[in-house]
């Protein structure tokens, strides 16, 4: 029988064919193709890391990677079973500090998040504080540093002029100055007011940065009327630019959010709802909402709004009570407006072995600034007496009240390094080569769906802005 002719061009691709199946096999026996390449490990965000805080970051094949994505059901741990590894440099003892940020492969755009354009779903807090631009060894050698004007002088911000303050929180980035030397307005890289906005009459550079901080709620702030003028906003807001809150609270891992609790916070206490105020005036009703909730259930009130007395000289013996005596505490805001939860919430409350009842900021936004279960909402209930109801609940089931404090040793309140941030901000070439601006502050800060003197659960923005009385 006669064979059929092979080409030598044929015989050779059959080869070539043959040698790969022999590779691929041996390959994938070995599992050689399959095996995650182990990349050098740095604490920048990665490209397939995008989304997570880069405190958080890790590269594959490292032994610190963190498996699964950030939406998570909360882990329960057992007790002191979880021991944070490195700490970043934000935590109390924390010894991480971040590398240089490298840019985008084949782009010249960093990796940071650092401003809400770049994530308006969340704070940026962490992105900021990790945050080290990828030239910053030869901004350093260079020696230039970036000066930062105080328009409402040094006295306001309790800082002495010049470098002290970055240098003393130890920030990775620490090249920036402060003065309150207006000479220096038409040179100065940030001009930074507090409060209140002053014209300085001169003409701008193009790449000066105006940036206004407002500690307190629209209700209580300066109606700015002059448009086109700020660049950057500070405030306790989550979409500022630099969010500066009156608390953050970081978890240690964040798919670690409850651990099993060693301690009752139910034993001995005998009485339920406690409240301590002097503005019985607050526009949000919240008064009126106490003494509705006094038909239902015991809610002691305690200063100028009520019958009981504690002096603000011995505030800590007053909160105290809280920690033996009361299940409940009432952490009312004086105002019902976006993200603004204070001190009333993060130390009066939670920083007592109290359940605290909160009203003020959204639903949504408390879930996103507070521990996991670490409080409840009056909104999530159709009425004081339906919260009461639920309160007689909680106070005979031990076991249900003290799962709101399994969030205690997941974490802690950080330092959020104001200053550092913003200097670290400030060496951001992206976001200096075409600064943003706020072309009416006022309709960001104060316009419709920002504030509501109801309850949130009905609420419908208004049509009106908030005015300054």
């Amino acid at each position: 029988m006669r064979l059929p002719k092979v080409s030598l061009r044929r015989s050779f691709f059959l080869g070539i064919c043959a040698a790969l199946l022999l590779f691929f096999g041996f390959c994938i026996r070995d599992r050689e193709l399959w095996r995650p390449r182990a990349r050098k490990l740095h604490f920048y965000q990665m490209e397939k890391n995008d989304d997570k805080p880069l405190s958080e970051q890790t590269t594959e094949g490292s032994a610190l990677q963190n498996q699964g994505p950030n939406e998570y059901e909360a882990e329960t741990q057992p007790p002191s079973s979880y021991v944070p590894t490195s700490k970043a440099w934000y935590f109390r003892n924390g010894e991480r500090y971040p590398e240089p940020m490298p840019r985008r492969a084949g782009r010249k755009r960093r990796l940071a998040k650092l401003f809400p354009q770049d994530d308006a779903h969340s704070d940026r807090i962490i992105n900021q504080l990790m945050f080290v631009p990828h030239n910053y060894e030869e901004i350093r050698e260079e020696g230039t540093l970036k000066t930062i004007l105080l328009y409402n002088g040094l006295g306001p911000w309790n800082v002495k002029k010049g470098r002290d303050v970055f240098l003393n929180s130890k920030c990775p980035v620490d090249t920036c100055t402060l003065t309150a030397n207006k000479e220096k307005a038409a040179s100065a890289d940030l001009i930074l007011y507090k409060d209140h906005y002053i014209p300085t009459g001169i003409h701008r550079p193009s790449k000066q940065i105006f940036m206004i901080y407002f500690l307190e709620c629209p209700y209580h702030t300066q109606h700015i009327k002059v448009p086109d003028v700020f660049n950057w906003t500070a405030t306790y807001r989550r979409d500022s630019d630099i969010v500066a809150p009156y608390e953050k609270w970081e978890y240690y891992d964040s798919k670690v959010r409850q651990v099993e609790q060693d301690h009752n916070y139910a034993l001995n206490k005998t009485k339920k709802v406690a409240w301590f105020v002097s503005n019985c005036g607050a526009r949000n009703g919240r008064l009126q909402y106490a003494h509705e909730l006094q038909k239902y259930i015991q809610v002691d009130i305690y200063g100028a709004c009520g019958s009981l007395k504690c002096s603000r000289n011995t505030a800590d013996k007053c909160f105290d009570i809280l920690d033996h005596d009361y299940k409940f505490y009432l952490a009312f805001e004086n105002s019902n407006c976006k993200d603004y939860i204070t001190e009333k919430f993060f130390v009066n409350a939670l920083n007592r072995n109290v359940l605290p009842i909160v009203m003020g900021a959204r639903p949504e936004d408390y879930e996103s600034s507070a521990p996991y279960r670490s409080y409840i909402h009056v909104d999530e209930f159709a009425s004081p007496k339906e919260l009461a109801e639920y309160l007689h609940i909680l106070d005979k089931n031990e076991e249900l009240y003290n799962s709101y404090f399994k969030w205690k040793g997941t974490g802690e309140f950080i330092n959020t390094y104001f200053w550092c941030r913003v200097c670290a901000a400030l060496h951001d070439e992206e976001a200096l080569k075409r600064p943003k601006w706020y072309q009416d502050v006022n309709e960001w800060w104060r316009g419709p769906g920002v504030c509501t003197n109801g309850s949130w659960r009905n609420f419908k923005a208004r049509k009106d802005v908030i005015s300054d009385d």
